[in-house]
């Protein structure tokens, strides 16, 4: 009696990660030097994006920097504009515009920020890896060198390679202090005495040593266990996204080159089963097996896959940009419903944060009744409320604000003076008198509408409660 035939396991990669071996222990990834016309449009795309990077804290628009992210302060410039906590709801609607973008880009074309755009992978494999390429060599130069013994020439090799990886995490995490705290404060932190900016020398080596962390040690951890964005594919990726994609149509089944042996009794697909396209994976996956955690699409597997087609002469494309319809049925880009849709949130989206930002006002003006204080009655009838007045210039420009009732008649008396002077990109706050008659006055509470003045310009009108006599309901 036969044996019963025991089935292959084909799906045993879903049960663990590349970079975890069967004890748990770390697995060292050591991917080949990637080539091909991929990697030479993400490396241009790279040098682009960083760049941009390094020398937007640099630049500086009317003086002021063009890109500010200060936290600590809540202060934002974005090319030019400053923004204050008052405009929370711009930022709010921001945030939301941009989360439904990545999930529709997603939807459409896969994991393409995590390959082109992504600051870890840009960094990791355009910037740390090539350094490690140039010092220890490829992948296998790599591996003798980690086995060998503690020769001067590895102790050269490792020191310099850590010295040189510190330094760029140095200048790393500069660029990024100089996001927060601007460029002229970062500058002066330097060359200062280190004893005058305890705060920021400690920031700066703490950010210095995360980022040399990152990528000296954790690399591609940072995308296969911290980043949420990979673990969300399953969620927003359907069978019409664009991804790199196996050809298991045209590849299976796999069989090695063969030729002077006699031919296979099974005819087999392109796929030569040379795991070429899994030694330059930098997260140490095979595509074959599909969609994965932590494919990043870096298209490493790609050019690797192209160079062997077009060596055994076979059409390139075995692995490529394409859908799972696509790779069945040959089906180009479709707009499914979903798709369809997350647009025209995204398009709302959009559209109303454009509006809102078109008509932001350059000062906003708040203006209360001063709490725990009555109204008053003048010598003459008049009835008299005092306010509480904060003003926040979101412009780069000095102003010079002065206040006018609109509605109904009456008078507004700034306590100190008769104008009040906000420096640019500036808060200040005073107090005013707004004086209207009784027979004006609607009853214990009349919404009064003050106009706010540059010089002859209105700059906003702001509406506030008026209290009167109880006796004129």
């Amino acid at each position: 009696m036969n044996a019963p035939e025991v089935k292959k396991d084909t799906e045993s990669y879903r049960d663990h990660i590349a970079t975890v071996n069967e004890s748990g222990a770390r697995n060292w990834i050591y991917p080949k030097k990637p080539a091909g016309k991929f990697y030479d449009a993400r490396t241009i795309v790279s040098i682009v994006l960083l760049i941009f990077l390094f020398g937007a804290p640099l630049m500086k628009i009317n003086g002021q920097p063009m890109i500010l992210l200060n936290v600590i302060e809540r202060k934002f410039i974005l090319f030019g504009l400053a923004f204050w906590p008052q405009d929370f709801h711009l930022f709010a609607l921001a945030v939301l515009t941009f989360i439904v973008f990545i999930i529709l880009f997603t939807v459409v074309f896969g994991r393409v920020w995590c390959g082109w755009a992504c600051p870890q992978t840009i960094f990791m494999e355009m910037v740390f890896r090539k350094i490690e390429y140039w010092i220890e060599g490829d992948a296998r130069q790599q591996r003798a060198l980690n086995k060998a013994p503690w020769t001067m020439n590895k102790i050269t090799k490792k020191v310099s390679k850590q010295v040189i990886f510190y330094a760029l995490s140095f200048l790393i995490g500069n660029t990024f202090l100089a996001y927060i705290i601007g460029i002229d404060e970062l500058v002066k932190i330097v060359t200062d005495p280190p004893s005058q900016h305890i705060a920021g020398l400690t920031a700066m080596i703490v950010f210095s040593t995360l980022f040399y962390g990152v990528f000296s040690w954790f690399r591609e951890q940072a995308c296969v266990i911290v980043c949420p964005y990979g673990r969300l594919q399953g969620v927003l990726l359907d069978q019409s996204s664009i991804v790199v994609s196996y050809d298991f149509k045209r590849g299976e089944p796999r069989g090695k080159l063969r030729k002077r042996a006699p031919q296979p009794l099974v005819e087999t697909g392109d796929c030569v089963d040379c795991h070429l396209c899994v030694q330059v994976c930098p997260t140490g996956i095979d595509i074959r097996n599909g969609t994965q955690l932590e494919c990043v699409n870096c298209t490493a597997c790609i050019d690797a896959c192209d160079s062997v087609m077009e060596k055994i002469k076979k059409p390139k494309g075995l692995i490529r940009y394409s859908s799972y319809q696509g790779i069945l049925d040959g089906a180009k880009l479709r707009f499914t419903p979903r798709v369809i849709g997350y647009s025209v949130v995204l398009t709302l989206l959009l559209s109303l944060f454009v509006f809102l930002l078109t008509n932001r006002v350059p000062v906003e003006t708040s203006i209360l009744r001063t709490p725990g204080v009555l109204y008053q009655t003048l010598e003459d009838g008049t009835i008299q409320n005092l306010y509480n007045v904060k003003i926040v210039n979101k412009s780069f420009d000095p102003r010079t604000i002065r206040f006018a009732l609109k509605s109904p008649r009456g008078k507004v008396k700034l306590v100190s003076g008769n104008e009040l002077n906000v420096s640019p990109d500036g808060l200040a706050e005073s107090a005013l008198f707004v004086q209207i008659r009784p027979e004006l006055l609607d009853g214990v509470k009349t919404i009064v509408v003050i106009e706010v003045l540059n010089g002859e310009e209105i700059l906003e009108t702001v509406e506030t409660s008026f209290a009167g006599p109880t006796a004129l309901q």
